[in-house]
């Protein structure tokens, strides 16, 4: 278990949920593209296989705990888009 490693994850980790909290509040995607967080995602489950198949140890959870929040953070980022397509006034069937 590298403490750099999870000094990384633990420095990643700490961003998303301010990241979510923003996103879900103003219901708007701003610069972050889907692209971009899909990425990220993919970049911890390759993290997560790498802890499972070569070298397990307890930060597997960091991975799993960002990958978890990578994906909240794609679920709003779709419900945001969502709501930018409807038209002026219809938000949310008003």
């Amino acid at each position: 278990m590298s403490p750099f490693e999870i000094i990384m994850l633990v420095c990643f980790g700490a961003a998303w949920p301010f990241s979510i909290v923003k996103a879900y509040r103003s219901r708007e995607n701003g610069a972050k593209s889907l692209l971009f967080l899909i990425m990220i995602f993919i970049g911890y489950l390759a993290g997560t296989a790498h802890k499972l198949w070569y070298k397990p140890d307890g930060v597997i959870y960091l991975y799993l705990l960002n990958g978890i929040m990578v994906a909240v953070d794609i679920a709003i980022h779709l419900r945001n888009r969502r709501f930018a397509a409807q038209p002026e006034g219809d938000f949310l069937g008003e």
